[in-house]
């Protein structure tokens, strides 16, 4: 049985072989001023040297298909209405093209003979992508919550693996949710991600050694919630918030999620000390994001006024769309542990919109962040854009290359500063997808492109989200077996430091 497995293999792998190379070039053909169209719609993009393969399918009719790859000296040629390159001679051909524009030849067979269709182009980039990305997988939230994992993906090939199914603990009585996975300078031997309800905490993984932290104090409103890492020192900052959830029947944005009540919080790793960073009645702070440097963190906060401390929750849920978020930083030494005070970087209530999850680009340069009417949770904001402040100039701009009419929220920066990737909804307005566009050394960003799948129509079946998408320079190397032996074990709770907070809620 092995030895008859083995030989099909063999069969197979050789016929693919064959197959690439006896596709040829029609040797006659009549040109027309046409675009092809081709799904997805990888056209004019600029791409990675290092990608895996963008395997696209062709829309239009015809009885056959050709499609050429024309680089620096090389073509690459494949057969058939799906273009589906061999991954190895596709990575020498993006490899030797780096820095240039390639042409896309697509040639039809219709019932009067071959047709050329407008050339297309890729241009490849000479800077790679971090060859790692991590993201959840999840269904929306008014179908179920449990069925989620957090998974990676090989960004040179299709591989993905998975680094926590929440289905492993998640029982019918027992309900479980994991979120907000994030490393330390892209690096997974320093990672972090939290368990909710059954057996909840923060699973953290510090030099590769896994613990569970307990995060919630007597002082504080919750555990942790959105992190990030400290680049330098072995600190977390992270936003505390007592968090609601309502479910629209009428309006286009279906789920509203608002904040009772949020913080910000420091975590030192080393000595299990959590301590206030912003602890004010009349501030909503929440999504923090450290300066490259670490010298600077930076937020977003809302301002409210409750007037029915009774009544407070239905109070928010009435008022929703009051809640206008802004950015702010704050100045951090690392050495004391100690803040200065806000400064206002965006003030967004005096443009009529609320922005949220504040980051920076790898040089301090750029400041990505996102934009929607009101709230700071956009992810069902139909009104929902990517924004861009330049820190050298502080100079605002719509990041016009990169939306849509859709959503465009969780957004993340490479390594080297020179791809962005984010989510947004604009294939179908429900579920959404991961794209990647370059950013150039001008500040300006490239046409996006969706995640490259082996399957060209993969996207048109597949029901699930993805969210919080991070980039990584190694895979997680911990299997999702052993976070399931830590995550069955207790919490380790860590201590509250008082810094002599200013208010006390």
């Amino acid at each position: 049985m092995q030895y008859r497995t083995l030989y099909s293999l063999l069969l197979t792998t050789a016929i693919y072989i064959l197959v690439g190379c006896t596709a040829k070039v029609p040797g006659s053909y009549t040109e027309i001023d046409k675009t092809p169209e081709i799904h997805p719609n990888y056209s004019g993009v600029t791409i990675p040297y290092n990608i895996a393969p963008l395997n696209f399918a062709y829309t239009m009719e015809g009885e056959a298909f050709v499609t050429e790859l024309q680089g620096d000296g090389q073509t690459l040629v494949t057969k058939g209405k799906e273009a589906r390159w061999n991954i190895k001679r596709w990575h020498q051909f993006i490899e030797a093209n780096k820095g240039k524009k390639v042409k896309i030849n697509s040639y039809a067979k219709t019932g009067e003979g071959w047709v050329k269709y407008r050339t297309m182009t890729w241009t490849i980039a000479e800077e790679p992508i971090d060859p790692y990305i991590s993201y959840r997988i999840i269904a929306p939230s008014y179908v179920t919550y449990e069925e989620l994992s957090i998974r990676q993906r090989n960004l040179a090939n299709f591989d993905e693996s998975m680094i926590y199914n929440n289905m492993l603990q998640s029982t019918d009585v027992d309900g479980q949710c994991i979120n907000c996975h994030s490393y330390k300078n892209y690096k997974t031997d320093n990672m972090q991600f939290h368990v909710r309800q059954h057996k909840g905490g923060t699973m953290l993984v510090t030099d590769g050694e896994v613990k569970k932290i307990n995060l919630k104090t007597d002082s504080t409103i919750s555990a942790g919630v959105y992190p990030a890492w400290h680049p330098t020192h072995n600190f977390i900052a992270y936003s505390i918030n007592d968090t609601g959830q309502s479910f629209h029947t009428k309006n286009n944005n279906k789920i509203e999620v608002q904040d009772l009540k949020s913080d910000l919080i420091l975590y030192d790793i080393d000595n299990n000390e959590v301590s206030f960073i912003e602890h004010d009645t009349l501030e909503w702070e929440v999504f923090p994001a450290w300066a490259p440097d670490g010298k600077t963190l930076y937020y977003n906060s809302a301002h409210y006024e409750i007037q029915n401390f009774a009544g407070r929750e239905r109070e928010i849920i009435d008022n929703y769309k009051k809640f206008h978020y802004n950015i702010y930083r704050k100045s951090f030494d690392p050495e004391t542990k100690t803040f200065g005070p806000a400064e206002m970087v965006l003030n967004a209530d005096t443009l009529g919109k609320s922005a949220t999850l504040p980051r920076i680009s790898p040089d301090g340069r750029y400041l990505l962040f996102g934009m929607a009417e009101y709230g700071c949770f956009h992810i069902w904001h139909k009104d929902a854009d990517l924004y861009m402040i330049d820190l050298k100039t502080m100079a605002l701009r719509n990041m016009r290359e990169l939306n849509s009419k859709d959503v465009e929220s969780y957004h993340s920066w490479s390594s080297n500063g020179r791809w962005i990737l984010y989510t947004s909804r604009r294939d179908d307005g429900g579920y959404t997808r991961l794209y990647i566009a370059y950013f150039d050394k001008n500040g300006r960003a490239h046409k996006p492109f969706i995640l490259p799948q082996k399957d060209p129509y993969f996207y048109n079946d597949y029901y699930k989200s993805y969210n919080v998408p991070e980039y990584m320079l190694e895979p997680v190397e911990i299997t999702p077996q052993e976070f399931a032996r830590h995550i069955e074990q207790p919490a380790q709770s860590a201590v509250f430091k008082s810094q002599n907070e200013k208010v006390t809620k």
